[in-house]
């Protein structure tokens, strides 16, 4: 299959580049994967289409202040780090600018210059950036993260974040995410507690997201490209709430593609049949034949032309309904990408 048939002109003033006031006041559309009908309604309305016995997935990551901006120790000149995941102690797998001037043995401090907070040692080199770096610091480091480093926005993101919690789930919990899932951003308390009491049950997994999931797919052909790995946990709690999920015909409803590629992830690991708790590393990607087993129905945002995100969506709901989906999000000027709009897919 060729990457070129999820290809779609988005124009640049319908990226979101601040979220909404209020998060529940984005718009809705709302697609039928059987039909392809789309209809058009406010966030809160999913609501309408939620019922009782339904299961509610959210991926409880919480970003890191992962972007750091600072200077080579030998030369002074500027220099910043992307924090991507956690190796194994002081050990991350990063991206580095400039990347051509930044080789192994290479030190980046951060902080004042004369007394440095934190530095970061180049350990290995890999392709288009990628550094696996070593952290030497005093103190603890998520605390010296959270107070030297900023959101890792997305690049088409030109706007400052006002408030960084903006960037966050309500419902984030666990640290270690390059990047939000961002369908889960619409949510309030409040919201989660009127589908709750409506009969709705909520069930947190964790998948810490990696950039490489929202990056446009530069091979030809999809079948070529490679997922970048990413860490998930599922406890034995939310185990218990799936397979009760499945024993009563409810509904699993995916928040976010996130969510979406951890259930199938252990879906797959559980060859459809009771779910037990687990953790592990997923590079799962689904694309058009993929047959889901968990994931009933998906609350998402609107995706990057050619990304796997928008394969994933067109596997659950078919290429022409989505294409023909964004289509009609463009011609009504729906907010697009990380700070936009919302669609659900049933």
């Amino acid at each position: 299959m060729n990457v070129s048939d999820y290809d779609f002109e988005l124009p640049e003033s319908l990226i979101a580049q601040t979220p909404l006031p209020e998060r529940t006041s984005s718009r809705l559309l709302v697609l039928d994967r059987k039909t392809g009908k789309a209809e058009h309604r406010g966030f809160t309305d999913l609501a309408e289409y939620l019922q009782p016995g339904d299961t509610l997935v959210l991926n409880d990551t919480r970003v890191l202040p992962a972007r750091l901006f600072g200077v080579k120790a030998d030369t002074g000149a500027k220099a910043e780090l992307l924090l991507l995941k956690r190796i194994e102690g002081d050990r991350w797998e990063t991206l580095v600018r400039p990347g051509k001037k930044l080789h192994r043995g290479a030190r980046i401090v951060f902080g004042p210059v004369d007394r440095p907070l934190l530095s970061a040692i180049v350990e290995e080199e890999g392709e288009l950036g990628a550094r696996i770096v070593r952290f030497e610091y005093e103190g603890i480091f998520n605390e010296l993260l959270d107070r030297l480093g900023h959101m890792p926005l997305p690049p088409y993101i030109k706007e400052t974040l006002a408030d960084r919690e903006r960037y966050q789930t309500v419902y984030s919990r666990n640290e270690g995410s390059a990047a939000a899932p961002t369908a889960g951003l619409h949510f309030t308390k409040e919201f989660l507690d009127r589908l709750q009491a409506k009969g709705v049950k909520l069930c947190p997994i964790t998948l810490h997201v990696g950039l490489g999931t929202f990056r446009p797919v530069s091979a030809e052909t999809i079948e070529e490209h490679e997922m970048h790995a990413e860490w998930y946990s599922v406890s034995e709690e939310s185990a218990g709430r799936l397979n009760e999920a499945k024993a009563s015909g409810g509904r699993i409803v995916a928040v976010g593609t996130t969510s979406a590629r951890t259930l199938e992830t252990i879906g797959q690991r559980f060859k459809g049949g009771p779910v037990e708790a687990c953790s592990g590393w997923t590079s799962i990607f689904i694309f058009p034949g993929y047959e889901f087993t968990m994931v009933d129905a998906l609350l998402t945002n609107f995706h990057l032309p050619r990304s796997t995100l928008v394969m994933l969506v067109s596997a659950l709901a078919g290429r022409e309904n989505i294409l023909g989906a964004y289509r009609e999000a463009i011609k009504r000027e729906y907010r697009f990408f990380s700070f936009g709009d919302a669609m659900f897919i049933t």
